[in-house]
């Protein structure tokens, strides 16, 4: 049994590894049990490298307080498959600006730990819908989510799902571009997360940025989180001639220079950053 002081620890450490704005977001993670949707214990986490070490330090626990850091917990360790570090998704779900009422598209929500944050974040006037391509991660998550009544679990490719409008969508797989479902599918003052990654040589798993869009009247912002992830890749929405533009770009170190998406036909100029047929990131502000 895991005590709330120990999940509001958590929450708190959070706070102050990623400066969360989201008060919400916060009482989430302090509410919501993580060892409920990692299967039994006991667990292998991965630890970030401490200053010194070069590789992340894996270590099996017994106790599900030890859950209650800045770990990722194994999910399946023969695909290198985790449920993430709670200070990156903490601060990829703050910048989706969630509140309650909102309506959510969560694409690779693995067993429906993050899922469960959202749903306590929109509450029960919000609406979740999850995808997950991987049956076995489904069916936990649909069994671990049946609590909420806001929750729906698709089982089945992201990539490919009709989100219907949405205020926020949350894609946790690595991506080359944002489909343009997705650009359609955002509400005026919605936004879209979604980490956009190069292959690196580990089967389906990719390395490069996570990058935020929100939807104005005017047009797409568009600005990368500034720490590389590393992330399982949704194989449905690759593109080899955009991800391979996209390596050129993120070897480059200019990222932090993109401000808008653009999606009106144009040939290529000097501010576009990574320009391809169906959308451009650019150097220009949104007008």
């Amino acid at each position: 049994m895991v005590p709330p002081e120990t999940r509001k620890r958590f929450a708190e450490e959070i706070r102050t590894a990623v400066k969360i704005n989201s008060e919400a977001l916060l009482n989430a993670f302090a509410s919501v049990a993580r060892e409920d949707f990692v299967g039994q214990g006991p667990w292998s986490v991965l630890s970030r490298p401490t200053p010194g070490q070069r590789q992340p330090q894996v270590t099996d626990v017994t106790d599900p307080c030890e859950l209650y850091r800045d770990v990722a917990v194994y999910l399946d360790s023969s695909k290198s498959l985790t449920n993430g570090n709670p200070s990156t998704l903490a601060t990829w779900l703050d910048a989706l600006n969630l509140s309650d009422g909102k309506s959510v598209f969560h694409l690779g929500c693995g067993t429906g730990y993050y899922t469960a944050i959202i749903a306590e974040v929109v509450g029960r006037r919000g609406q979740v819908t999850a995808a997950e391509v991987d049956p076995v991660l489904a069916a936990q998550a649909r069994k671990s989510l049946a609590r909420y009544p806001n929750v729906q679990v698709m089982e089945g490719d992201g990539g490919s799902v009709d989100t219907g409008l949405r205020d926020a969508i949350f894609v946790n797989a690595g991506v080359t571009h944002p489909t343009e479902h997705w650009l359609e599918s955002m509400t005026v003052g919605g936004t879209l997360v979604l980490p956009i990654t190069v292959e690196i040589g580990m089967p389906h798993v990719g390395k490069g940025l996570a990058l935020r869009v929100s939807r104005l009247a005017s047009g797409y912002e568009a600005r990368f989180f500034p720490m590389p992830v590393m992330i399982y890749s949704c194989t449905s929405v690759r593109d080899a001639q955009i991800g391979a533009a996209f390596g050129q770009r993120f070897m480059s170190g200019t990222f932090d220079s993109v401000r808008s998406l653009r999606r009106d036909p144009h040939t290529p100029e000097s501010s576009c950053w990574l320009h391809s047929t169906t959308f451009c990131l650019s150097t220009q502000s949104v007008r």
